[in-house]
Parts: C-alpha cells; structure tokens; sequence
C-alpha cells in the first residue's frame, strides 16, 4: 500500500538522546515525518538533504553554537519554521533569536503537551496550506481563459467582451500597456472564431525597417527592387484565411497607413511592384499600447484608420489596477517555473509575498513572470524568498515613501506600516504584533486583508 505524503517534515536537533526519543515518541502521528540528529553538524546536512518544514532546534549544544547554526539554517531555507529549546532564555536571547530568524522557542524540561498543541497547530496550518494550494489550482483552471488567466471583475469583462467579438469581427483592436497580455488577447480572437483552423500570423511593426513594410505585408515581385530576387508573397497573403496580428499598429509609417486602409475597405492587396490586385479573406487584429487617438489628433496617426481598426475593441487593464489576481497568476507561473526548471517550489516566504504586493509592476504580467521564473533559478529550497527574487525589484519595493504616497486613506497608510513591520521581523507575526502593539488576532486580520499568493 502506498502512503500519503507527509504534509509535514520535522528535523529535531539535540545532543541529548533522551530528548529526541520524547520529541519522537511525543509527536508519532499521521501526516508527520520525524527525523533526528544529535549535533549541529549532522542537523545542518539532514536540513539542507531533506528540507524540513519545521525544526526544533536546541540551543546549547557543544561545537557549534545554537545561534551560529539558527542563521546557517535560516539562511539555508528561509521558509523552514525554526523553533528554540532552551533550559533558560532571557528576554535579550528571544529578542536575538526572533530577529535572526526563530519562529518561537520552548523551556526544558520539554512540556509534551505543549509541544503537542504547537507541531499540532504547524499540521493544521500546513493542511489548510494544501487545501488553499488545491483550491488555487482549481481556481486556475476555473478562471482561465484561453490561456490567459484572472477573475477580477476587469478581466472577467474582457473575457466575456472577446467571446463576443470572436465570431463576428472582421478587425479588431487591442489596447493597454506594455505586458499586458495584448497578443493572448489576439489569439483567443482568432481560436475562437470561424477561421480558428487558419494560420494566426504575427507581425511586429515596430521591429519592421520602414522600407520595408510594405513588402513584409503585402509581398513583392522578382525585380521590384534591389534584391528582390524572386517572387515573395507578404504576412497578408500568409494569413490568407486565418487572422493577422499587427502588434505595435501606431508603429506604421504613413504611407503603409494608407495601403492598409484600402486593404481593410477593398480586401484586395497589391505586392510591391506589380499591378494586379489579389484578393485576400483575413481577419485583422491590431494592438497598441500608445494612444491612437491623441496621435490622430496631432496627425501621426490616420483618423479613418484608427475608426476602421477600432469598430471594436478590447482593453488590458495594467496589473497595478487588477490585483485580484496576483495570487492566481503567482501560482500559475509558479507552476510552470517549477515544471520547467524541475523544482518542487511550494510557494514564497511571507516576506517575499509582501515584497511583491508593495511591487508597482511597471512590466504588467510579463514583468511578474520574469520575476518568478528568475526566483525560481535561484531558489534553493521549495520556497522562494526575496533574496531570490531580482535586485532590481528589490529596489524599486524598498523605495523610500514619496509625496504619492503621503496622500492617501488612513486606512491605507495603517496598512503599508503594518506590512513594512511586517517584512523588518522577517515575517514573524508573534514579533510584529508586539511592535505594532495589537494583539495577534488583530494582526491576522491585516495579514488577511493584504494576503497576496500562497504561503511559504
């Protein structure tokens, strides 16, 4: 019969035989794997080897010294729950402790029952954890569109817009900032309407030498000019039945501008250099992140273009405006990064969820995925930690609170000051809540209230 995984993996370090045999004895139960060493040495191996969630860690030992190796394991798997045993502690001792990383710390003689109530409530965290890890997949598979994944009210608009358009829409265009996801957006267009079984061509104008257009779209004939040294048919008549996206649209020059509105009003294109017209049945979709409109208006952009592409249109709200959907898509990409790489990644350390919550996301949903593709390389262990994640963004999230940030709700500004304590102790909650001056439950209610993924 095969057994269930463990849900959760303790490592108990103790020079004292008599200690690990009531640690293991104490907390024999299902779903709790227990492992032993009785010096720092072969504790520090077995944790970097099997990356124990939780660690009772004894903080008198001969060699090296309970602090020395609390740093060296925190350091090693920031997401590892490290609990002290001690025969005395004083208050300086706990401070010292919390702040280098422990989670919590309990008085010799071990107390059975005390020990018991705290590895019990780690296993019921744990099992929550994985009920909200489940949940976050099935969530990922509910709310994905087309591969395109979210359920913010903003998204789920668009979503509901593309279905919509899909099959009738002979143009389209797609707008919103940089990383946004405007292709995705085309694609799912062009899948879901009548042509799904033609080509989906990609033309990115803004990579395109302006002499050039017109014979990248519309192809050209052997002689047309120098070096065209054979028929060549153009991304209009390679999408002959399918749909072309034309990405950065406010990248065209003029006159290919004009070629394009009379392709658009006549479906009928003319490769460089030869008179007869050829009839093409292509779907149009463009995208922008510029402001079309404003660049008719100052005459940089055809007026009759921008109403002929725009008879619909789809908007990407950036990142910053869709929050809902952090947690989604830090699992989603997770997921794929841990395939990818061949790493088991459960999550990120609370402090790097902070991090990424305080992240203004310039970049969008390509920026997020680069970041967790690049934390998911550096990642050691099974939970990513800010020291992981990219310095740049490390940067920008320690910004310095500027006159933006002064004007905003109370309500608002407790927040950001409960997160930054937050993140200043580590993660530590006990420790927070004494800082701040509330009780723990209070706390909780902050935490939950500016949750952003899942936890390490």
């Amino acid at each position: 019969m095969k057994h269930a995984e463990p849900l959760l993996t303790l490592l108990a370090i103790d020079d004292d035989p008599a200690v690990l045999d009531l640690i293991s004895a104490a907390l024999e139960q299902q779903g709790l794997e227990i492992l032993v060493a009785s010096d720092a040495e072969a504790g520090l191996r077995t944790a970097l080897k099997r990356r124990p969630q939780v660690i009772l860690l004894d903080l008198m030992m001969p060699g090296v010294g309970g602090m020395e190796l609390l740093e060296r394991l925190v350091e090693a798997d920031p997401g590892a729950e490290v609990i002290l045993l001690t025969g005395h502690i004083s208050t300086e001792t706990a401070v010292e402790a919390i702040q280098k990383g422990a989670a919590d710390y309990l008085t010799k003689p071990v107390s059975v029952e005390k020990l018991r109530q705290r590895i019990g409530k780690l296993l019921s965290l744990a099992e929550k954890k994985q009920r909200n890890v489940q949940l976050e997949r099935e969530l990922i598979d509910a709310y994905q569109f087309e591969g395109i994944v979210g359920h913010s009210p903003q998204m789920l608009e668009v979503f509901d817009r593309v279905r919509r358009i899909a099959p009738h829409f002979r143009t389209a265009l797609v707008t919103g900032p940089t990383g946004t996801g405007k292709e995705l957006i085309a694609q799912a267009l062009h899948r879901l309407s009548p042509t799904a079984k033609g080509p989906f061509v990609v033309c990115n104008c803004s990579a395109i030498v302006e002499t050039l257009f017109e014979s990248e779209l519309f192809g050209h004939v052997k002689g047309a000019f120098t070096g065209a040294v054979a028929d060549r048919k153009g991304l209009f008549e390679a999408a002959q039945g399918g749909t072309i996206f034309l990405d950065e649209i406010g990248e065209l020059p003029p006159a290919v501008q004009a070629k394009l509105l009379r392709v658009l009003q006549s479906h009928e294109i003319q490769r460089v250099g030869s008179p007869a017209p050829r009839t093409v049945e292509v779907r149009v979709v463009a995208a922008t992140n510029r402001d079309l409109t404003a660049m008719a208006a100052e005459k940089q952009f055809r007026e009759d273009l921008y109403y002929r592409l725009s008879a619909v249109q789809v908007t990407l709200p950036p990142l910053a405006e869709r929050a809902d959907d952090l947690p989604l898509l830090v699992r989603h990409f997770l997921e794929r990064s841990s395939k990818q790489y061949g790493k088991p990644i459960r999550g990120l350390t609370r402090r790097a969820q902070l991090l990424l919550a305080r992240c203004p996301w310039p970049g969008n949903v390509r920026e997020l995925e680069n970041v967790l593709a690049h934390a998911a390389m550096m990642a050691q262990g099974e939970v990513i930690d800010v020291a992981d994640l990219p310095e740049q963004l490390r940067r920008q999230a320690a910004r310095p609170v500027g006159d933006s940030d002064v004007l905003v709700p109370l309500e608002e500004m407790e927040r950001r000051h409960v997160l930054r304590v937050l993140e200043h102790v580590g993660g530590n909650k006990k420790r927070a809540a004494e800082v701040l001056g509330v009780s723990r439950a209070t706390l909780y209610r902050f935490i939950s209230d500016a949750a952003v993924g899942p936890q390490g």
